[in-house]
């Protein structure tokens, strides 16, 4: 007999071990979840060594948070659309599409933001070097 995995639980200490599982899950099997997680590890090193501003700090780990966010949020829309139909339709194919390219629009802007918070005081930093 199958056990039934999608119970609820009202047990806040299991929601939270659920919802971690979740998290372990997407870095462990997810390529692009590990090279967002390392690009964001890198970038809070960078702001911590370049001494940035607490306001720019918040709002680059503000959008670290928001990047990986939507990266497991697509890895969800397309395993559902896996679960919902293993053939390869047409609408399946645009659904799986348009989230990724959400992805794909967040992580350029994302990028922009992180070089222009980033890059300034780099810049200072390299110029004061010579």
């Amino acid at each position: 007999m199958e056990e039934n995995l999608t119970k609820i639980n009202h047990n806040w200490y299991q929601t939270f071990k659920n919802a971690s599982k979740g998290c372990f899950w997407a870095f462990e099997s997810q390529k692009n979840f590990k090279i967002h997680f390392l690009l964001a590890f890198l970038a809070i090193i960078l702001g911590l060594y370049l001494e940035i501003s607490f306001e720019r700090l918040l709002i680059l780990i503000l959008a670290i948070v928001w990047g990986l966010t939507i990266e497991m949020a697509n890895t969800a829309f397309e395993k559902t659309v896996d679960l919902i139909t293993e053939e390869n339709t047409f609408k399946a194919k645009i659904v799986k599409d348009v989230s990724a390219g959400m992805m794909l629009v967040l992580s350029l802007g994302l990028a922009l933001l992180g070089i222009l918070i980033l890059f300034p005081p780099l810049w200072q930093r390299f110029l004061n070097l010579n």
